[in-house]
């Protein structure tokens, strides 16, 4: 039996703005940086044999905190811009609060939780699916059926639409799927590559 660890990254400095983020490369704000190693904290006693994480400086930093809390910083991470968060096209940077005021409740849980919406220019829930899922498939589900421990790095999309994969979660039901940031998974995986059994070791906070 295997260990599958999916952490969202800390709270970034534009999380803690409001900001949508998407493909920008931002760093980790004070308030994230403890959110990982709490997160750290919440899996001292699982190691891990291999680690994967985004492109994206806010997950590698979140995946370093991670290691060092655990002891285990001699494990070489791979990177992945499969696994990187959502794009959010024209909607990039902007502030999401003053979005939802402008569009109407109704636009912006579309825009923000549903599975086949894309803003414009961006990517939908489906799109992101559609890029993580083969990279699981090919690259870390081989690991997990020889019995490693993998712990997943990545981000609020990359992991609803992993998440919707591995727990068979509906077209209709995915809107209600939250990650919050330093929120920690812990799925035990088969030889089969099936999940067995799921923990939520940390909830973190939405954004």
């Amino acid at each position: 039996m295997a260990k599958l660890v999916l952490v969202r990254h800390g709270e970034s400095e534009w999380n803690a703005k409001g900001l949508w983020t998407g493909w920008t490369d931002v760093s980790l704000s004070e308030k994230g940086i403890e959110e990982a190693q709490a997160a750290g904290n919440k899996l001292k006693d699982i190691h891990f044999d291999v680690a994967f994480t985004s492109a994206l400086k806010r997950a590698h930093q979140t995946l370093h905190s991670i290691l060092t809390q655990t002891g285990q910083t001699f494990l070489q991470a791979k990177a992945a811009k499969e696994l990187n968060e959502r794009d959010y096209g024209d909607l990039t940077g902007k502030n999401k609060w003053e979005v939802k005021e402008q569009v109407g409740e109704e636009e912006f849980q579309k825009i923000r939780r549903s599975w086949d919406y894309p803003p414009p220019n961006g990517e939908s829930l489906k799109m992101v699916y559609e890029r993580v899922l083969p990279y699981y498939k090919k690259e870390i589900l081989p690991e997990l059926k020889a019995g490693k421990n993998v712990i997943i790095a990545a981000h609020g999309n990359s992991l609803r639409a992993l998440i919707k994969y591995l727990e068979n979660v509906s077209d209709e039901d995915i809107p209600n799927l939250e990650v919050a940031t330093g929120g920690v998974l812990v799925y035990d995986i088969d030889k089969e590559g099936n999940v067995t059994n799921k923990e939520v070791r940390a909830t973190g906070n939405v954004h």
